[in-house]
């Protein structure tokens, strides 16, 4: 965080332990998603908490609750509103600490629930602004046309929409799954669709600013330069807190680091916890990496070129 810091560049502590089902291990998820809400409290260097409703919740849960008509049983209805309590917790420590909150996404076999579980927390707690964020995978082609019925239902709820924009991170996963059990898969056609949604939902969400607060969540050099272009047009100023550009540690430094120097704001995600624990989330991001092989090419070629620079220099 210190380090981070001395670049003005904020940290998102991630909690990143999932997939877990005993009471005692999910609560103890949610005290420490609380933990690093209290640690953010009027810290300029923690500008937003995170969490995942997987961390809280058991998946079958989860799963079987997803559809909106789904009937669960009395037992299942019971643990249920224990993992909306969770969540309304950790909702309420954010906003009473004042500190942006993501909801993380998940796969879309979860997600539909999630939403419902998002929005609720936003018209509770956006009131004033945005506190709590959902999260869109805009490799997902039903995610603009979601964007744009959450805007409608903020407008209809008077209150304020917190957006966290990424490509996605389950791709492999939702493909599978679709495949094994029949059903159309939730994903793009291709890359140039996904890029095309994902920019569409830029310009949404900056021409109705009055409603929403974004944080642009890639790695993708045009996307980012794409938000640039659009503040500079709309007269936005760099510091307005309603936009961030976040990226996860270790990766597109040559972005980060880019955009904090001239003077946007800017995050890095920082997973954390038991190695074992979080070995599911280091997965995803190695399996993400080998789909972006070309970006991190581009990376090494930058190093690389940084390197021969600097030797003139000192020549």
């Amino acid at each position: 965080m210190n380090d981070l810091a001395k670049f003005k560049i904020g940290t998102i502590l991630d909690y990143s332990v999932e997939g877990k089902s005993t009471e005692e291990v999910l609560d103890h998820t949610r005290d420490e998603v609380i933990a690093t809400i209290k640690r953010a409290k009027g810290n300029p260097q923690i500008p937003f908490s995170v969490f995942k409703v997987t961390g809280i919740s058991r998946t079958e849960l989860l799963e079987k609750w997803n559809k909106a008509d789904a009937k669960l049983s009395a037992e299942d209805e019971k643990e249920l509103q224990v993992v909306l309590a969770r969540v309304d917790a950790i909702c309420k420590a954010a906003f009473e600490a004042d500190v942006p909150l993501f909801i993380d996404a998940e796969d879309s076999w979860f997600q539909d629930g999630i939403d419902r579980m998002t929005n609720q927390m936003m018209a509770k707690y956006n009131k004033q602004k945005a506190i709590v964020y959902n999260t869109l995978q805009m490799y997902r082609h039903d995610r603009l046309e979601f964007l744009k019925k959450t805007y409608q239902e903020s407008v209809d709820g008077n209150y304020f929409v917190g957006i966290k924009l990424v490509r996605g991170a389950y791709m492999e996963k939702e493909r599978e799954k679709a495949a094994a059990e029949g059903y159309k898969e939730p994903i793009q056609a291709n890359k140039e669709a996904t890029d095309r949604d994902y920019n569409l939902a830029l310009e949404f969400m900056v021409d109705h600013l009055d409603k929403f607060s974004i944080c642009a969540g890639t790695h993708n050099e045009k996307s980012s330069a794409h938000l640039v272009d659009l503040m500079t047009k709309k007269n936005i100023s760099k510091e307005d807190k309603r936009i961030y550009f976040a990226q996860l540690l270790g990766m597109s430094d040559h972005i980060s680091f880019n955009l904090a120097h001239h003077g946007y704001n800017v995050a890095k995600y920082v997973p954390y916890g038991p190695v074992r624990e979080v070995m599911p989330y280091l997965m995803r991001r190695a399996q993400e990496n080998t789909s972006v092989a070309g970006q991190m090419g581009r990376e090494l070629s930058l190093i690389v070129k940084e390197k021969e620079r600097r030797k003139k220099l000192k020549a």
